[in-house]
């Protein structure tokens, strides 16, 4: 079991609906030395990648991919769900769905922030149905940049969207893959990596 599987048993918690909380230690309250340690696995994963670009969506993917681009030196950009007054210009747009609030939200990226050429590792929280994915995924393509991989926290291997992104030529590479929860027991089954 690695770090990050012994944090998720330790402290995740299996709701109904196939839902795992980890708000505790990722995605509300962030343990910071845990982060570090994320940010340090995604570049030895992605190390062998030139990667000039981190790119995420808001709100949950911003804390673990800051700690991704500090690793690789590069800026990070984040995908807003909602326009502002403060972004202006022209701007990258995708929709994408939310397994967890399932709701759909317009993504944008300012064309300031993501240049033809440029090679871009985005960053997610958890991968279950791949919309986030898809979405930040055509968001680079318009931008006629490279997705150069995705690193994703936690999947839910039991839902589709890996296997999609992955047979669309994707490199994914996740942190901790599950394979099974069961919210009666608490129990959770991961693949073995």
């Amino acid at each position: 079991m690695n770090f990050l599987e012994e944090r998720i048993v330790k402290d995740g918690i299996v709701k109904k609906g196939n839902v795992l909380k980890v708000d505790s230690f990722l995605n509300h309250q962030m343990d910071i030395a845990l982060m570090e340690e994320i940010g340090k696995e995604f570049k030895r994963r992605f190390g062998d990648r030139e990667v000039t670009k981190v790119l995420t969506i808001e709100a949950s993917g911003i804390g673990i991919a800051a700690f991704v681009a500090k690793e690789f030196g590069v800026p990070m950009v984040f995908a807003k769900k909602s326009k502002s007054i403060n972004i202006d210009g022209d701007m990258f747009v995708a929709e994408v769905e939310s397994f967890t609030h399932k709701n759909k939200n317009q993504v944008i990226v300012s064309k300031r922030f993501l240049s033809e050429g440029e090679h871009v590792l985005i960053i997610d929280d958890f991968l279950a149905n791949g919309c986030a994915l898809q979405g930040l995924i055509s968001i680079v393509e318009s931008a006629n940049a490279v997705v150069e991989g995705c690193g994703i926290v936690i999947e839910k291997g039991f839902q589709f969207g890996g296997r999609v992104i992955r047979n669309l030529g994707y490199r994914v590479e996740s942190l901790a893959i599950i394979d099974a929860m069961d919210s009666e027991t608490g129990i959770i089954t991961f693949r073995e990596q």
